[in-house]
């Protein structure tokens, strides 16, 4: 959703976030072999599983609705865009849920780039599409970009959400589905 200025408009309820994801989330997930929906039910799962608080499990479940904001398609990485994703849903979201939900999904993207400096083996399990973006968002960490990621706040969370959003693109995983998540995103909706 856009108001007429471009920007991300801002949403009216908890249904309407999952109408968005819904409706725009049966999309193919760049390159990956799920939709974005799939991937991101796959993702609060992961975090879900891992006793995850369910800060972090809405942050999972809505990291990429960036994703569905913009128009410039599945292969926009492939063309040289960085659609700034995590940047979009942080502003469609930013009124109504609180930073332990919000800088998760703006640094998702950063813990990327983070843990590409820090994980040796990281970079290497990084899938085809990811390793394409990653050029574009900026590449790995030097150590200072390093120091000054963790001192953020909700950094750890980021790299916790960031492992999750890396496993979430299994093709036919039985997951739970988004009503489990409505009492989730209300008890944090504001």
């Amino acid at each position: 959703m856009r108001n007429k200025n471009g920007a991300a408009a801002a949403l009216p309820s908890v249904n309407e976030v999952l109408s968005l994801l819904v409706g725009g989330g049966g999309h193919a997930y760049f390159g990956e072999p799920v939709t974005v929906l799939e991937h991101s039910l796959q993702a609060a799962w992961f975090v879900r599983q891992n006793g995850g608080e369910s800060s972090l499990i809405a942050a999972a479940l809505l990291h990429d609705i960036g994703h569905l904001m913009h128009s410039e398609g599945e292969d926009a990485a492939k063309r040289g865009l960085d659609t700034q994703h995590e940047e979009l849903g942080f502003a469609l979201l930013e009124d109504h849920f609180p930073p332990s939900v919000l800088d998760p999904i703006r640094l998702h993207v950063a813990a990327k780039r983070f843990l590409c400096l820090s994980d040796s083996d990281y970079l290497s399990a990084l899938s085809y599409a990811s390793v394409e973006s990653l050029e574009l968002q900026g590449g790995p960490m030097n150590d200072a970009e390093a120091e000054a990621f963790l001192a953020l706040p909700h950094a750890r969370e980021a790299v916790a959400l960031r492992r999750a959003d890396d496993a979430a693109k299994v093709q036919g995983l039985a997951v739970p589905q988004l009503d489990v998540y409505r009492a989730i995103l209300e008890s944090l909706w504001r």
